[in-house]
């Protein structure tokens, strides 16, 4: 089977939230810089990184982390 017939989402998409949500996980449990995040995640421009974030989440991945402190 497909991986879009069994999660409703295409490969790119499915890459995008397992990024987005290993991004909210470094961001609440450690204190790596969106750049080290980045660069631990294989997304090489951190600015992609920060787009990607605010188009998924509506917030800045600095915003997100702000939040819970």
């Amino acid at each position: 089977m497909q991986r879009k017939n069994l999660t409703r989402q295409n490969t790119e998409q499915h890459i995008y939230n397992h990024v987005i949500e290993k991004t909210r996980e470094l961001l609440t449990r450690t204190n790596l810089s969106v750049s080290e995040i980045a660069f631990e995640l294989r997304v090489y421009f951190p600015q992609s990184l920060n787009k990607l974030f605010k188009n998924k989440t509506g917030a800045t991945p600095l915003h997100y982390r702000n939040s819970f402190n």
